[in-house]
């Protein structure tokens, strides 16, 4: 069964979307958009089970499993199978231990997950333009040279002022990852109005996928 970016993208656009919503009726303080990275992480994962996937985080990378210790090596943020399969353990395949029924690293949906604010809770963040052009394209290099990961993606949630500023933005983005010779393919993109709480007012969430 193909992984379709779209359908990754509206499941997650959909989650948060809901949660904004609830910080809405709820009149909280601050919204989506003055949670850190790992404190959307639970939401993203949470919207993307509903789909029946298996959502398992923070495992290592294919090209790290040789490494003695688990704790060693690169982490993907998270990665989705098929049917809630897990995932296989290379340690363990073909042991007594192994999962009969198990998603294949190479069948695998390996996703990186980054978030950028234009604004935060104490006013711009300064090092908005260093964060999307610079550290998110170090993820989308880990997972185009693993040499066993075949499907991957880079889910890219952006706040800012306006639609108008995260079009732009993302394109800017693209074009820099294509300009480094990234397999970067035209991603899929939705977006919805958030309350301006902070000088945020629009969440837009990006799926680049990788062409491999």
């Amino acid at each position: 069964m193909p992984w379709l970016t779209s359908e990754i993208a509206d499941v997650v656009v959909q989650g948060l979307r809901r949660r904004a919503e609830e910080d809405d009726v709820e009149q909280a303080v601050y919204g989506l958009d003055a949670e850190d990275e790992l404190g959307l992480h639970p939401l993203i994962q949470a919207a993307l089970r509903t789909c029946g996937w298996g959502v398992w985080p923070e495992q290592r990378y294919p090209s790290d499993w040789a490494k003695p210790k688990h704790s060693e090596g690169q982490r993907c943020d998270v990665v989705l199978t098929h049917d809630d399969l897990p995932l296989r353990d290379p340690l363990i395949r073909g042991t007594l231990f192994d999962a009969i029924e198990a998603e294949e690293p190479e069948h695998a949906y390996w996703l990186e997950i980054k978030t950028v604010a234009q604004y935060e809770i104490s006013g711009p963040f300064a090092r908005y333009s260093a964060e999307l052009l610079w550290t998110v394209t170090q993820d989308v290099k880990k997972l185009w040279s693993d040499p066993v990961i075949r499907h991957a993606g880079l889910l890219l949630v952006l706040f800012a002022e306006s639609h108008e500023i995260t079009d732009h933005d993302l394109g800017v983005w693209h074009q820099r990852c294509l300009g480094r010779g990234y397999p970067v393919a035209v991603p899929e993109v939705a977006g919805f109005d958030i309350t301006d709480r902070i000088g945020n007012a629009w969440c837009a969430v990006a799926l680049f996928g990788l062409r491999t």
